[in-house]
């Protein structure tokens, strides 16, 4: 309910267009003494993408972008953690969007922590990053759509 993925990318290379995607779930544990057991996952699913435009997000969710019958989750997965300053961390891993997995660093910030309403621990992430649409086989409409694509993951989870 806290957390959100959303990404822009540039339309006919003037504007930017945003959008976000309404079901995504995952875990993560980031242990500042000892990076290396800390881990980071997450799962898009990719039909719930939305801009706001619903003939727009159903071309998106077709196979001229998401195809998101044939692939549909994004995921990533990381592979090592590395405190880089305090409550940041770079965390490297597996990207899949698209059928494609490709490797990638993520800057991971820890933006808080506290308890919720009914006393359970919780604590927020957040990464900003970007991705070339053509890498991961993406690149209808280019350049009319730009291939560089912003995206920022920013999640509250719950202490199990």
């Amino acid at each position: 309910v806290h957390s959100s993925v959303v990404f822009r990318v540039k339309h006919m290379n003037t504007s930017y267009a945003w959008g976000r995607f309404n079901e995504i779930s995952g875990t993560f544990a980031l242990d500042e003494k000892d990076p290396a057991q800390s881990r980071l996952e997450f799962l898009v699913k990719s039909a719930s993408v939305d801009t706001g435009n619903e003939k727009r997000d159903q071309h998106l969710k077709g196979p001229d972008f998401f195809n998101a019958v044939q692939y549909p989750t994004i995921t990533f997965q990381s592979k090592t953690v590395a405190s880089s300053a305090p409550n940041t961390f770079e965390v490297a891993g597996d990207l899949t969007l698209h059928g494609v997995t490709k490797p990638v660093t993520l800057k991971v910030t820890r933006t808080g922590s506290g308890k919720d309403m009914k006393g359970t621990a919780i604590a927020g992430i957040e990464s900003t990053f970007a991705i070339r649409r053509a890498d991961y086989q993406m690149n209808k409409m280019a350049p009319a759509i730009g291939d560089d694509v912003w995206i920022n993951v920013s999640v509250e989870g719950v202490k199990k």
